[in-house]
């Protein structure tokens, strides 16, 4: 069995990255989630007039990782409190988001969501909402780390490390 949710950490390379590292994670995907255009190119989102998301799609096993685990290690690598910015990468295209597919994982989105605004003075500016859709971003762009290990990513090295290693306590 598998289940998906689309997250939105900022620049989707790393993020798509370290979703790739976890136990559990069988597919990763990158593209642009709840926006206002069909088909767009990576180009015209990035004018930040679509009203399109960097999001990655993440098909998981939920046998070995439970999406409440998913969503407190989404929480790990983003700065939720920022609004449209996350690093030096900043617009509308950078938000932060959780879109699903199923509404019964909206409780297990709640909780998780609710888990992590006890950590902070600020109200989170994490999106959660349902996905209404999402285009599959340029071939180039699918996992952009493992074919640039140098290219540009606003996530620590070490997080990917960390990630790896991340075991759900069961």
């Amino acid at each position: 069995m598998e289940k998906e949710i689309y997250l939105a950490g900022g620049c989707f390379w790393g993020t798509e990255h370290y979703f790739k590292q976890m136990a559990g994670v069988l597919e990763t995907e990158v593209g642009f989630a709840n926006g206002h255009t069909t088909n767009p190119t990576y180009k015209e989102v990035y004018t930040d007039t679509t009203g399109f998301a960097e999001t990655v799609r993440v098909k998981y096993n939920p046998d070995v990782v439970s999406l409440g685990f998913l969503l407190q290690m989404f929480f790990l690598a983003i700065d939720p409190t920022s609004l449209n910015k996350q690093g030096h990468d900043e617009g509308t295209r950078y938000r932060t988001g959780i879109y699903y597919t199923d509404a019964a994982d909206l409780p297990v989105i709640e909780k998780a969501y609710q888990e992590e605004q006890k950590k902070h003075d600020r109200p989170l500016a994490v999106e959660k909402q349902p996905l209404e859709n999402f285009f599959t971003a340029e071939e180039y762009h699918q996992d952009y780390l493992d074919k640039n290990p140098s290219g540009y990513c606003h996530l620590p090295l070490s997080l990917f490390e960390f990630a790896k290693q991340a075991r759900e306590k069961k």
